[in-house]
């Protein structure tokens, strides 16, 4: 028998790496993480819209342009001011550098369709030609500044610091397909597409310096807003209790607990004034000090999933005056209710007799 060719064995070779082979990632790792952190939001496949405005991290269209770079940026650092949190330790939150790799190539993981090489694409536009297209076709979804409405928000500097020019041209011209977001390519023209993505650039500002602060500790006296005062008058419901109440009777002096389930570095950014950092991950680490004869309001930004992991969590252990603050974080800033940056909780303010 003859030598099997070179180039068959190389072909044979190839396919069998390809196949899952010696260096096929192993995917249970990012699985893991990813139903753990992201799957309540995102969806269990990448679909997206579990939560409110989540985008599909398995669309083609996305995947197409969307670097690991991006991808790993955009766990690590997050969005400020959204619902995406930042989850790498670097900023207090649950994973690791290596925990990031093995969420981006579990993602990597739903393409199907090659890379689209658009990131040196230098784009020239004129931002005031198109104000009135963005008005028209953008604004109801991603807010008239970009500040984000029913979905994403393209001002957001840790988005725009990672999203090259022709990562924002091919994402307007192709869209997202099977998502709210359409293909504008055939329905604009060149120099518009190219003034839309000069009026999104227009929006970018520095990365704000995190300070590296974790939440002040609490105890169980410490937790309670107005230990004095009266328990709430909620109303009988099984689940949630909406943000004009609980405005309301902290405002009038009652007495209970707010967990903001939230990542910390969400906490630090910003938190309902004299609520405590409970992470939905590790609630299981602050039930010593929280108390059981205390109503306790748990909220988030997404607006109801890690909320309502931790009253889950509680009801669980016995816990029957939890609930989960509906519409969340984001509604209740959106109030002017009261607010606060940094590691303490602060005092909530009793309104005036």
């Amino acid at each position: 028998m003859g030598r099997t060719p070179r180039n068959l064995y190389l072909l044979v070779l190839w396919f069998a790496l390809s196949c899952g082979g010696a260096d096929s990632p192993d995917l249970s790792q990012g699985e893991d993480l990813y139903m753990s952190f992201c799957a309540f939001c995102h969806g269990t496949e990448g679909e997206g819209f579990a939560a409110d405005g989540a985008n599909a991290l398995n669309n083609q269209n996305f995947l197409a342009v969307a670097s690991d770079a991006f991808l790993r940026d955009a766990i690590r650092r997050g969005r400020p001011g959204t619902p995406m949190s930042a989850w790498s330790d670097e900023f207090a939150g649950p994973l690791s550098d290596n925990d990031v790799q093995a969420l981006v190539q579990y993602i990597r993981h739903w393409q199907t369709e090659p890379n689209v090489d658009v990131h040196d694409m230098v784009v020239s536009g004129e931002p005031a030609r198109v104000e009135g297209i963005y008005e028209i076709a953008c604004a109801s979804c991603h807010g008239a500044e970009g500040e984000g409405g029913t979905y994403m928000s393209l001002n957001n500097p840790e988005f725009l610091a990672t999203a090259s020019d022709g990562f924002l041209h091919y994402s307007i011209s192709h869209g997202r397909p099977n998502t709210p977001m359409n293909a504008y390519g055939s329905q604009l023209l060149p120099q518009e597409i190219n003034d839309l993505v000069a009026l999104i650039r227009s929006w970018e500002t520095p990365i704000q310096q995190r300070s590296g602060d974790v939440p002040t500790p609490f105890t169980a006296e410490s937790a309670v807003i107005h230990p004095e005062g009266p328990d709430p008058a909620f109303e009988d419901t099984e689940r949630f209790v909406s943000v004009e109440q609980v405005y309301e009777e902290l405002s009038a002096g009652a007495r209970m607990i707010l967990v903001d389930a939230r990542v910390p570095s969400d906490y630090i950014l910003n938190h309902i004034t004299g609520s405590v950092s409970a992470p939905f991950y590790d609630i299981e680490l602050y039930m010593d000090e929280l108390p059981q004869d205390v109503w306790i309001v748990a909220y988030c930004g997404c607006p109801h999933e890690e909320s309502g992991i931790v009253v889950d969590a509680l009801s669980e252990a016995g816990y029957t005056k939890a609930r989960v603050l509906d519409e969340g974080y984001f509604v209740w800033e959106l109030n002017e209710y009261p607010i606060l940056s940094g590691p303490d909780p602060g005092d909530y303010p009793i309104a005036d007799e």
